[in-house]
């Protein structure tokens, strides 16, 4: 018997079914994972709200995919890295990125690969980045709020890939193209 619940907004906790049909409306389907965080209607508004503000950031909109691809990819999020492996596809980026981030290799990009190895900085050392490597990601071309924008990223998409691990969150069929399984 399955621990948590995919709701729908019929069958959500009564907080939660707001967000669920804001989602709905956005995709045109629900995403599984969507309908397994609404048993906690504060998890699902509260990451909502955290990536929303994720992507009122200045980090450019290619800028945060690295950001949550990096994320994904470390938490091995096989939801998240379809997911945002096509919106990196809507947005235009190239194969050889796209293919880079999936497999957490380096990026061909010099200022993309600095987001991604400062991204990967925020996570090992939980926020306690040495300051060479803050550094490095200041002389790559971003400034210190970027350095906060990153932290508000790996936190809304923290987020995520652990509740989506947690509840099991299978791939929605309109994924399958972008399945991801992480590097044995």
């Amino acid at each position: 018997m399955p621990v948590f619940t995919a709701h729908t907004a019929e069958t959500a906790p009564a907080a939660a079914r707001r967000a669920i049909e804001g989602v709905r409306g956005r995709f045109g389907w629900l995403p599984t994972p969507v309908a397994l965080m609404a048993d906690s209607p504060q998890l699902l508004t509260g990451f909502l709200a955290t990536s929303a503000g994720f992507e009122q950031t200045d980090l450019a909109p290619l800028e945060r995919e690295v950001v949550i691809l990096t994320v994904s990819t470390t938490n091995e999020c096989h939801f998240c890295v379809a997911l945002h492996t096509g919106k990196l596809t809507q947005i235009g980026a190239t194969t050889e990125l796209i293919t880079a981030l999936r497999a957490g290799s380096a990026l061909p990009e010099p200022r993309l690969e600095a987001l991604r190895r400062f991204t990967l900085a925020v996570l090992d050392h939980r926020g306690a980045v040495p300051d060479n490597e803050l550094h490095e990601f200041l002389t790559a071309g971003y400034q210190p709020r970027h350095a906060l924008d990153v932290v508000l990223g790996v936190g809304a998409y923290t987020m995520s890939t652990f509740a989506n691990r947690l509840t099991g969150a299978p791939l929605d069929p309109p994924l399958a193209a972008h399945a991801w399984t992480p590097a044995a």
